[in-house]
């Protein structure tokens, strides 16, 4: 039997109180721009979920870090995300989707989402959103961190996407 010390009941105690946000990026193709998005959000592991966007601040009480794995949840369920997604629909045409971030020393932060044709406007765009959002809020912000994708139309249109899963909910029927 393996007996939980007090530092470990308390560390788990306090995982229990961070919002995981999970950063994920992704391409896809399909016939249509919609069917592109989709095979983007399946590439992602968000495919089967009800997307609510938020309006980019990040949680004081949250955790970011990078992953590939399918979230976890039940079709159809509600995921809290931001996200942006880069659409290229003629051959040879390419589109870069990014998210950035900025967290001050509490943890308390700010994402932003840009979709460009290049990357280096898309990372300038980033930085200049959140280089504002920081000096509207007094500074104090950290370094800018990001995420980009890129997809180059083929044969079909094609979506880049860039993706924070903040958290799954499901739906209240009682």
């Amino acid at each position: 039997m393996h007996q939980v010390s007090v530092a470990e009941a308390d560390e788990r105690d306090v995982e229990a109180l961070v919002l995981p946000i999970s950063i994920r990026t992704a391409a896809g193709q399909g016939r249509t721009a919609m069917s592109a998005f989709d095979a983007a959000l399946h590439g992602a592991g968000v495919s089967d979920f009800n997307l609510i966007r938020l309006s980019s601040v990040i949680p004081q009480a949250s955790r970011i870090s990078f992953d590939s794995d399918p979230v976890v949840g039940d079709h159809g369920d509600k995921l809290y995300c931001v996200y942006a997604a880069a659409h290229a629909a003629r051959p040879g045409e390419t589109a870069w989707a990014g998210i950035g971030w900025v967290r001050d020393p509490s943890g308390n932060g700010l994402f932003v989402e840009h979709v460009a044709e290049t990357e280096d406007s898309l990372l300038e765009l980033i930085h200049l959103s959140l280089e504002d959002m920081n000096e509207r809020r007094g500074g104090g912000y950290g370094p800018v961190e990001s995420a980009t994708a890129s997809v180059t139309a083929e044969d079909r249109p094609a979506c880049a996407l860039a993706f924070a899963s903040y958290q799954v909910a499901g739906w209240d029927l009682g």
